[in-house]
């Protein structure tokens, strides 16, 4: 039987009510990756959480998880993320460099309000060459409750031609 487990990272709640959609349609494993120091989406503004990400991004940081998955008995491993400077954010380039994916199946996801995946699954797949990631994807965070509706997210995991129930 295939193991399934959903990792995502999120500020404003969007992926991660897509990642309990993919749970609920899969069975798999959720798990929140959560940074050591919070990101201030409150306070900061949007643009001030931007600017923030745009620094993480210009200075190559690596903010620190809580607690990493442990992914040694999963097969399937769902990655998501909401899209910061037309790329996923630092703290998923820590989890792929925190935890071994080599001979995974990674299927990755996103939230974004224009920029679709910005070429952060192509980006994945360099950074991850010893792991196979599928195709993604990218929900407009505001357009996410439209989805839903119409089950665009099932289309898209039935379009992966995986049995979830295997």
């Amino acid at each position: 039987m295939s193991k399934i487990l959903i990792t995502y990272f999120g500020t404003y709640g969007t992926t991660e009510k897509f990642a309990k959609n993919i749970a609920e349609i899969t069975g798999g494993d959720l798990f929140e990756i959560e940074p050591v120091i919070t990101y201030d989406k409150d306070t900061a503004n949007y643009e001030g959480l931007a600017e923030y990400a745009k620094k993480e991004r210009e200075n190559d940081t690596r903010p620190e998880i809580k607690q990493l998955p442990n992914v040694s008995e999963y097969d399937y491993i769902f990655i998501g993320y909401p899209m910061w400077w037309y790329t996923y954010p630092q703290i998923i380039r820590t989890l792929i460099e925190g935890v071994d994916l080599s001979g995974k199946i990674i299927i990755p996801f996103n939230t974004h309000e224009g920029s679709g995946d910005g070429g952060s699954y192509r980006e994945l797949q360099e950074a991850l060459p010893n792991s196979k990631v599928l195709i993604g994807l990218p929900i407009r965070g505001q357009n996410l409750k439209d989805y839903d509706q119409k089950g665009n997210i099932k289309e898209w995991l039935d379009e992966l031609k995986i049995d979830w129930s295997e």
